[in-house]
């Protein structure tokens, strides 16, 4: 599917209506063949000697988008010990897990005998896994001195990031290693979000230069950071363009070492950012005069999608009508229904604090509006219960079309759930409350 195609709203007025009337709105509708075609696109990457795809389950954490791609054969890349718990309870095999993680959970020895496999992200990890689990099998993640990332936000590799061990600081890895007996048999990089081919080519052989200091090593970890074009400005991986240099790279380090390297790839956003959307409402619409700006308010924000006003990231915006609506163009600024000055959903692109114009026809209250591209860094990051807003219900639409609930719309009641309040804190000193 071209990704102009891919852009565009998969659902119309009529199943948005069936949708709103069934679960409400706003919530968010993932569309199953979407999907699919993007997993099946990430399996088919270029590779020599065995390939391995594992879901960066952060960009979308929901059980059935999970399940799914576990019935698809990937695997999966966990970024915290919670999340390898929620992997495990939704019956992932442990074997099909990696974790690499900013925080080691306390009970990481207990995931690595169940098979978990975890990836030290700095010299402290390597420390308190060899103490823990001496003469164990581990992965390590480096940083190797370059990022690719469209904002400092979304720039996971260079000396501005905190990810990985440094580079530089092979010689103190290689220490800890002997120290404890450890064997490392799988070299972690991640760069963040780019399309650039020759950045790819670039990185692939800093993480070749790591895996000559390591003998033991069988496996190549690339990371994700492949851009999906969510509007028509951004400019989307291509996965064979960028494919296709790393396989080289591997196979002429086979040619010089002997040494057959297995790849893995991490991929978040591009295999759910298009398959994903926020259904919503126009629910007023105000304005500040000749001189100033009309306002649609819709009835989500950034108690759904973050990104925006986090870094400025542009989604499409479409008005869904009973009928195309013959009317004059006119610039409007979308915001959330937040409480917060900062719950803009059309910020200038890259400038959060900078709001800007989109243009429709002339929209009405009521209105419904589907904001594409937010299948990934959307649910699973948002503000959530900011102004007691609920979190959004989910909705799968299957092969037919059919709309069918995986996430159920939160209640006030389990907003609440975990406060205590009790007497006790209320006590009376000298006439005052406390």
């Amino acid at each position: 599917m071209k990704q102009e195609a891919l852009r565009k709203p998969f659902l119309d007025y009529k199943l948005a209506q069936e949708i709103e009337q069934s679960f409400g709105t706003p919530c968010f509708v993932y569309d199953l063949d979407r999907l699919e075609i993007a997993a099946r696109q990430m399996l088919s990457f270029p590779h020599v000697f065995g390939l391995t795809v594992r879901y960066a389950m952060k960009a979308a954490p929901t059980a059935a988008i999970v399940k799914f791609f576990d019935r698809l054969g990937l695997f999966f890349d966990a970024s915290s010990g919670f999340e390898v718990k929620r992997l495990l309870t939704l019956g992932i095999a442990p074997q099909k897990i990696s974790l690499s993680t900013q925080e080691l959970p306390d009970d990481f020895p207990d995931l690595m005998d169940m098979g978990v496999e975890i990836h030290a992200s700095s010299l402290e990890q390597i420390r308190r896994i060899g103490c823990a689990r001496p003469s164990s099998r581990i992965g390590l993640r480096f940083n190797p001195g370059l990022g690719s990332g469209s904002t400092n936000r979304t720039n996971v590799g260079g000396v501005a990031s905190s990810f990985g061990i440094w580079h530089e600081k092979k010689d103190l890895v290689l220490e800890l290693l002997r120290k404890f007996r450890l064997e490392v048999f799988r070299i972690h990089t991640h760069i963040g979000s780019g399309s650039d081919p020759e950045v790819w080519r670039r990185v692939a052989l800093l993480s070749l230069q790591l895996v000559d200091e390591f003998p033991t090593v069988t496996h190549l970890n690339l990371g994700g950071g492949y851009k999906v074009a969510r509007v028509s400005e951004e400019k989307a991986t291509d996965l064979e363009q960028i494919g296709s240099p790393v396989s080289q790279e591997i196979q002429k380090f086979f040619e010089r070492t002997g040494r057959k390297l297995h790849l893995e790839i991490e991929p978040g956003t591009f295999l759910v950012a298009n398959a994903g959307a926020v259904l919503c409402r126009v629910q007023d619409i105000v304005d500040t005069g000749n001189n100033g700006f009309t306002f649609l308010k819709l009835n989500t924000g950034m108690t759904e999608i973050l990104r925006p006003s986090l870094y400025g990231a542009q989604h499409p915006i479409f008005l869904l009508h009973p009928e195309n609506r013959q009317a004059e163009m006119q610039n409007y600024v979308v915001v959330g229904h937040c409480c917060e000055s900062g719950d803009i959903l059309t910020p200038s692109p890259g400038e959060p604090e900078v709001i800007s114009t989109r243009k429709f026809p002339r929209v009405e209250i009521g209105d419904f509006c589907f904001i594409g591209g937010a299948g990934a860094y959307c649910s699973g990051m948002a503000t959530k219960n900011y102004n007691s807003f609920p979190e959004a219900a989910e909705i799968l639409l299957d092969h037919s079309k059919r709309p069918h609930l995986i996430r159920k719309r939160q209640t006030l009641a389990q907003i609440l759930q975990n406060e205590i309040v009790s007497e006790e804190f209320f006590l009376l000193k000298n006439n005052l409350i406390y």
